[in-house]
């Protein structure tokens, strides 16, 4: 098979894993879009937490998978 068979799980946990750390990055430390004289703009919070759970659920999801066969 193309690229192995548990493709579909590698990409889950790729996709998953950057969603969390993404959201959760964009959390901690929010992008300098103004200026650097200005203070940066504060991403959506619920929308960033659901996003990072969601990725967390799905990575989590895709190693169990990967783990138990």
């Amino acid at each position: 098979m193309f690229l192995g068979e548990d493709l579909l799980a590698w990409l889950m946990l790729a996709l998953g894993g950057a969603l969390f750390v993404g959201h959760g990055l964009a959390l901690v430390r929010p992008p300098r879009v103004e200026g650097p004289d200005q203070p940066p703009s504060k991403p959506p919070l619920a929308r960033s937490i659901s996003f990072a759970l969601i990725g967390l659920v799905a990575a989590v999801w895709a190693l169990a998978t990967l783990v138990s066969g």
